[in-house]
């Protein structure tokens, strides 16, 4: 599988993300999400195939984090996706304060 269809999955970019800029845990990442942990590590088997995460292994825990090199040229549009996002996240976070005010009120 290549690396596109590999990021398509909405999950593993999730998990790209939870591991662009610090490694976590495979119980770590697995809890941020609503499904079992047999699922998560399912995921991570396919970014770890396909080369787009690192795994380092200390006793029996596993540790996770994005291989940015490996990446490409896809790293710099999950950046922006992921920047996009969290300027959309801002903007609606205003919009409800501000719905919120009285009427008349400016602050």
């Amino acid at each position: 599988m290549d690396a596109v269809q590999v990021v398509a999955e909405p999950r593993r970019r999730e998990i790209l993300r939870l591991v662009w800029d610090e490694e976590r845990s495979a119980g770590e990442i697995a809890e941020r999400f609503d499904v079992t942990f047999g699922a998560v590590s399912q995921h991570l088997r396919v970014l770890r195939d396909a080369g787009l995460v690192t795994l380092r292994q200390d006793g029996k825990k596993r540790f996770y984090r994005a291989d940015r090199e490996a990446l490409g040229p896809l790293a710099a549009y999950l950046q922006s996706m992921w920047a996009a996002r969290l300027d959309t996240l801002a903007e609606l976070s205003e919009a409800a304060e501000r719905a919120e005010r009285p009427e008349g009120t400016d602050t």
